[in-house]
């Protein structure tokens, strides 16, 4: 069966290097890591993280995520290694394909929250920030199965189909042998091709409800994980390679229902947690005092405090300044008045007694302060020379 349009298979997926192989599953793989830390750097500096907190959690879940990938893969298929006519060995040739999402998420985890506690930060915020590129790693790393021809769907006569070389088509249990089912069957379900579109549309759909929904505490990362369960059981569906069966399901299938379940579990269970997340110091809390990369930041307050403290006491101390100034001169005032002024004032007031005509003339109480305030201060500076006229009269 040969349709008219098509898919077609790439020519090859190794070139050498001299003596060195160059893989394009790697590749694929590379380039979604790549993708994934950047992506996830992104996320994690708008949650307010220290920039390069993701590639060091990476260093440790890349790892691990290999291998639990890896070992998924082995166990699940384990008669394929270790089988009457398995190879052990085979199972380190990880170039030649085989690696299973849900080891390698899970292996994965437990390399990220070691990552997570070497930098003091929360792993379920490093979950969210990194959700969506682990999504994109898939739909890239996806096409490491284009270029190896494997994983395919069933028989399909579409100008979408997938075409497969007659040695990369099923093979009966010897692993020699082609199947009769599918030995003149060209072109197939390229299930890499949905799950790469399925992975994409995840990614986009959790930084979307991420930011509508404010998606934390490992919600983001949940969502994820429940989304792309939901693609994957469909998908599995359609996939004629071999696999281990229970109740009639493939086991992926099962596993998908299972780690759904929890996904939605824990969603709904983490509902209510919306409290600050523990990523870490930002750079400005981390910067000394005295960091000349931010002079800005360190002068401002250093200059708007110091006019403060020399202008404050400049227009506390005028006033006084001139209160004192005042009583100064008014103390200087009293001390060039001759001594003999009072005396003077007394025997004015001691003459002019006898000469009044009568008792009107006398002074009251009433009058002595009234009097004295409504002097003319002239006259009172005159009298020093009338007292000393009258003493030279006696």
């Amino acid at each position: 069966m040969q349709p008219l349009a098509f898919i077609p298979s790439p020519s090859q997926g190794v070139w050498h290097l001299g003596p060195v192989p160059i893989r394009a599953y790697a590749i694929m793989i590379i380039i979604g890591i790549v993708v994934a830390v950047w992506l996830g750097e992104r996320r994690w500096a708008a949650k307010g993280g220290q920039p390069g907190t993701v590639i060091d959690v990476a260093v440790w879940a890349v790892p691990f995520g290999l291998v639990g990938g890896r070992l998924y893969h082995v166990i699940t298929d384990y008669q394929r290694y270790f089988g009457a006519d398995g190879d052990p060995l085979r199972a380190l040739e990880i170039w030649e394909g085989g690696l299973g999402i849900w080891g390698a998420v899970a292996l994965g985890a437990v390399g990220a929250a070691i990552g997570c506690r070497t930098r003091g930060v929360s792993p379920l915020a490093m979950a969210d920030a990194v959700a969506p590129g682990i999504a994109l790693a898939q739909a890239i790393g996806r096409w490491g199965n284009y270029w190896n021809q494997e994983l395919y769907g069933r028989p399909l006569d579409a100008f979408w189909a997938l075409e497969i070389d007659r040695d990369n088509r099923p093979r009966l249990a010897d692993g020699v042998t082609l199947d009769p089912e599918y030995a003149d069957v060209a072109t197939y379900h390229p299930t890499f091709l949905y799950e790469s579109l399925w992975c994409l549309g995840v990614a986009i759909l959790v930084i979307w409800a991420g930011r509508r929904f404010k998606l934390t505490h490992g919600r983001a990362f949940a969502l994820y994980v429940a989304a792309y369960t939901v693609g994957r059981f469909w998908i599995e569906l359609l996939r004629i390679d071999d696999a281990h069966h229970v109740l009639g399901m493939r086991l992926n299938n099962w596993t998908a229902i299972a780690v759904f379940v929890a996904a939605v579990a824990y969603i709904y269970l983490a509902r209510k947690r919306t409290g600050p997340e523990n990523v870490g110091a930002s750079p400005d809390d981390d910067a000394p005092a005295g960091d000349p990369e931010k002079p800005a930041k360190a002068d401002k307050p250093a200059k708007a405090e110091e006019p403060e403290k020399t202008e404050e006491p400049e227009k506390r101390d005028g006033p006084e300044a001139d209160e004192v100034k005042a009583d100064d001169a008014k103390a200087d005032g009293d001390e060039t008045d001759p001594p003999g002024d009072a005396e003077p004032k007394d025997a004015e007031a001691k003459d002019a007694e006898p000469g009044k005509d009568g008792p009107e003339d006398a002074p009251s109480k009433d009058d002595g302060p009234d009097a004295d305030a409504s002097e003319d201060p002239a006259s009172e500076d005159d009298a020093p020379e009338e007292a000393r006229s009258v003493k030279d009269g006696k």
